[in-house]
């Protein structure tokens, strides 16, 4: 099904569940998109002990910040894209002008980028944390935090993406704009990993994880929706 229906599956169908399905089909399609950051993140890790040294001690007190850093790059990757087929083919400007608030249609982009990039980059976390040497008691936590903390790197990627979604080769002002932002998930995510393996209590790491996530998805969709009208109007 073409991009350009995509207003129309939103009014036929019931709302927010029909574009989640729609925009999960088309990326599903274009199989570029899913495969580029997790072979980022695979490669870039599996490159690091040859460039750190092998020493199972050195590579396991790196691995939380390693494997949340690359976690992030790899995200980051893909966050231009998130509404560029869209606005270059003008199936954008027709989600802006329905009754449906462009606050979904937001949402439903960022639930699925997660889904195609963050999901996968999570549950693969655990065996690139055995490769790195990573204690054991870090693997939970490992998982759970990437799970919490690349929903939000989705959501608060999808404002930079609106950003400038106007704009031709906009992948340094998008990492420029979005890194700031960035910078809490990343401290916590990592804190939480480093905390489970030196044996404390990592649960309030994960709940200001989690208050994170609620606060991007309450807040994330609404700006990056009157960032789009913006490039829309220009």
């Amino acid at each position: 099904m073409p991009a350009e229906t995509a207003p129309t599956v939103f009014r036929a169908g019931p709302g927010f569940a029909a574009l989640l399905r729609l925009e999960l089909l088309l990326a599903l399609r274009r199989s570029a998109d899913i495969a580029n950051p997790l072979l980022f993140f695979v490669t870039v890790l599996a490159l690091l002990p040859l460039g750190v040294g092998p020493e199972p001690e050195l590579l396991a007190r790196m691995a939380p910040g390693l494997i949340w850093v690359v976690a992030l790059l790899a995200t980051l990757l893909s966050q231009e894209s998130l509404f560029r087929s869209d606005f270059e083919d003008g199936s954008l400007e027709q989600l802006a002008l329905c009754p449906q608030p462009l606050y979904f249609a937001v949402m439903a982009k960022a639930a699925v980028h997660w889904l195609v990039t963050g999901l996968p980059l999570a549950l693969l976390s655990p065996l690139l944390g055995l490769m790195l040497s990573l204690p054991a008691e870090g693997y939970l936590c490992l998982l759970i935090s990437l799970l919490l903390g690349t929903a939000s790197l989705s959501l608060i990627g999808a404002v930079g993406a609106a950003l400038t979604v106007a704009l031709r080769r906009a992948g340094l002002l998008l990492a420029l704009i979005v890194m700031p932002l960035y910078v809490p998930v990343l401290i916590f995510g990592t804190g939480a990993v480093q905390a489970a393996v030196d044996g404390y209590a990592y649960g309030a790491q994960l709940a200001v994880l989690a208050g994170l996530l609620a606060a991007a998805a309450a807040l994330a969709p609404l700006a990056a929706a009157g960032a789009i009208r913006i490039s829309l109007d220009n």
